[in-house]
């Protein structure tokens, strides 16, 4: 705007000057006209104006009114489907429960429950006898005992023995045929195999039972539990074998061999009232026995018989094999002892592996209920071949050979006996121990529960019973038959001497303890115990969890003319009736999430019961109980054979641990072998 200006202002004078000059000329003369004078040059610009002030700000606008609301629009397209949830096993199992007998004829009856419910079906059942103890078959008498050179073992009165401790009893489906494989659990011990057939409907008929031949391997050793492997073969156990150290120093056969063994010494043709010591060393060795036993059976009906001494030895109550078939854990039903974990190096094959045991940190604290804790395991000795053990077996390795033993002090230390000795409390005793150079193999496989102290891992287990495993929640369970001694927090005298580990509330009644696993990359398996936990506890009637307590004298449960063998009197259900006692054997149906507890006891229930437990509610339903004095053994499940499931469960000695005097005849003590069923198949 300034430029134009000054531009305007220069033409103006330019124009004036220019007409002044014409005048000028036109005034002087009368000429023509002179050309145009050039334009002049522009003149300079002038400076800028000043910018002006601002405005002043007008007033804000009212503001205007809302609009009215839209219409709403249409709805979205559906969104993609999620993705689907794990599916529901849509299976369920529960029983019509059996009442607690309180009549005389109910005490004297086993009575099984008579139906289930199964995936919401009613399912009829009831216990079916295969065979008792003393039936005959094939001239064969079931029960019946053979010696090493095929003879009947005599009685001290000149009788045949014939056991009516039956126990496990196998199911083995061999090339469509079926074949049954019984523990008799006494001593000298046997196996009876017998041919089995399956009807239409599921029963199961026995015949043609005859024992089986363990003289190869010197004979068998009071069988217990028992187990069924993947790859189908019996796995059996020997319970309670002698005390090496103790045949070593016995002065005569019955401190050498034990009191409760001396029957075995009948088993190699001798007779404990005559037999000498130098006669007894001769043929029989402690470590002959102790160990897991595997019977096979071909289609034809014969059976082979082998040991494996890899796994090691100990009051062996079951051996249980893992889905990866090399891990197996191993129960002592003795007191102060170990509980084990074998790792096969072969799955299927357990002639070869490495030996653990188990190191209980607890959680919980000392003496309260409901323990807990977690585990670790110790590496005993190195891996061992069956071959290698049984090498040293054969060469007459002894007790001497593997420790030096002397006294504890009394106050459980080894101060006395010298430096490198170390104060254990197995099963055995107290002991102050030395291993001999270059022994680990020999000490951790025949002395498995002295090694198991001796490198530190728990030796305070209490009869450490059944075994079973859920694989739908990788759960072991183990079933502990008493909370007592060594498991408590070292308050008896018998505990001095061990590291006091196990710091449970005693519990005379028992319980079943559920065992967390997992992947253990160290040991190489997907199945290694990691923590444990009580899920099922007996209720003692005594307020400190002895056996001192029972119902009042006025109570249905209470019965003043009970007896303990040999006419003693006897206290009778000192456990609360609607719980668990002295669980032994216990089995799993797997997919139904239900527990099978057997109970072992003699006044914890005066009748022994078979209890199913739904882990999903925690209730427990008795679905069987024992006559007066038996003992239910070998629970175990069988989801389909042939088509139909069983419950196996076995019934030893009837009117043996209890009320002897009652028994109306001398067959109403014979043992059962038998199962609840049939059911239909549930695997």
């Amino acid at each position: 705007m300034t430029t134009t200006l000054t531009t305007s202002l220069h033409l103006r004078r330019t124009t004036t000057l220019v007409g002044t000059i014409i005048l000028a000329a036109l005034a002087a003369c009368s000429g023509s006209n002179g050309s145009d004078g050039s334009v002049g040059a522009n003149g300079q610009n002038g400076t800028d104006g000043k910018v002006g002030n601002n405005g002043t700000s007008g007033k804000d606008g009212t503001a205007g009114k809302d609009g009215a609301a839209g219409t709403p629009g249409s709805a979205g397209s559906a969104g993609p489907t999620g993705p689907s949830g794990p599916p529901g096993s849509g299976k369920s199992l529960s029983f019509q429960p059996v009442a607690v007998p309180v009549t005389t004829i109910d005490k004297a009856a086993l009575v099984a429950t008579r139906r289930a419910t199964v995936n919401g079906t009613d399912v009829a059942l009831d216990y079916q006898i295969e065979v008792r103890s003393g039936d005959t078959s094939a001239s064969n008498v079931f029960g019946r005992i053979l010696a090493k050179d095929k003879t009947v073992v005599k009685n001290a009165d000149g009788t045949e023995l014939v056991s009516n401790y039956n126990d496990f009893s196998s199911l083995l489906s061999v090339s469509g045929k079926l074949f049954e494989v019984t523990h008799i659990e006494t001593l000298p011990g046997g196996m009876y195999l017998s041919d089995v057939t399956q009807s239409a409907t599921g029963a199961l008929t026995v015949s043609n039972s005859r024992p089986i031949d363990f003289s190869s391997v010197n004979g068998t050793w009071n069988p217990c539990a028992g187990f069924v492997s993947p790859w189908g073969t019996h796995l059996g156990s020997e319970e309670y074998p002698g005390d090496a150290r103790a045949f070593e120093t016995g002065a005569d056969v019955v401190t050498a061999v034990g009191a409760f063994n001396t029957n075995v010494v009948r088993y190699f043709g001798l007779d404990p009232a005559t037999a000498t010591l130098a006669q007894m060393k001769a043929v029989y060795n402690p470590y002959f026995y102790g160990w897991v036993t595997e019977v096979s059976v071909d289609a034809g009906g014969v059976p082979t018989v082998k040991k494996h001494y890899a796994a090691g030895r100990r009051a062996l109550e079951l051996a249980h094999v893992m889905p990866d078939q090399k891990t197996v854990y191993l129960s002592d039903d003795g007191t102060n002892d170990a509980f084990y974990m074998f790792i096969a190096k072969t799955p299927g094959d357990l002639s070869e592996g490495t030996l653990y045991a188990a190191r209980w940190f607890q959680t919980s604290p000392a003496g309260a209920p409901n323990g807990r804790a977690d585990l670790f395991w110790i590496k005993l000795g190195p891996s061992a071949k069956d071959s290698e053990v049984k090498a040293l077996l054969d060469a007459g390795t002894k007790f001497s050979d593997i420790f030096d033993a002397k006294t504890q002090d009394t106050d459980g230390s080894c101060t006395t006996a010298g430096a490198g000795y170390k104060a254990i409390n197995a099963d055995t005793g107290r002991e102050c121990l030395l291993l001999k150079t270059g022994m680990e193999l020999a000490a951790s496989r025949f002395e498995s529960r002295r090694y198991a102290a001796y490198v530190g891992a728990t030796t305070e287990f209490r009869k450490t019973e059944g075994l079973t495993f859920d694989p739908q929640t990788s759960r072991l369970f183990v079933s502990f038959s008493e909370i007592n001694g060594g498991m408590l927090d070292n308050n008896a005298s018998r505990d001095l001497g061990g590291p006091n580990h196990i710091k449970l509330a005693q519990n005379y009644c028992g319980a079943v303890y559920e065992l967390v696993l997992g992947k253990n990359p160290l040991i190489g398996s997907d199945y290694v115990a990691e923590s444990a936990a009580a899920l099922v506890e007996g209720m003692p009637l005594d307020p400190l969890g002895g056996k001192a307590g029972s119902y009042p004298t006025d109570s249905p449960y209470y019965d003043a003319t009970a007896t303990a063998e040999g006419g003693a009197a006897a206290k009778t259900n000192v456990c609360g009736l609607s719980g668990i006692a002295n669980p032994d054997n216990i089995t799993f149906v797997t997919g139904y999430g239900t527990l099978i507890i057997g109970e072992d006891t003699t006044d914890g229930h005066q009748n022994d019961a078979l209890w199913a437990y739904d882990l999903q509610r925690r209730e427990l339903t008795r679905i069987l109980t024992s006559p007066y004095g038996a003992e239910v053994t070998g629970a175990y499940w069988y989801p389909n054979l042939g088509g139909h499931g069983y419950l196996k469960v076995q019934i030893q000695h009837p009117y043996v641990e209890s009320d002897p005097e009652k028994a109306p005849s001398a067959a109403a003590r014979a043992s059962y072998v038998g199962y609840i069923g049939p059911f239909p198949k549930m695997d």
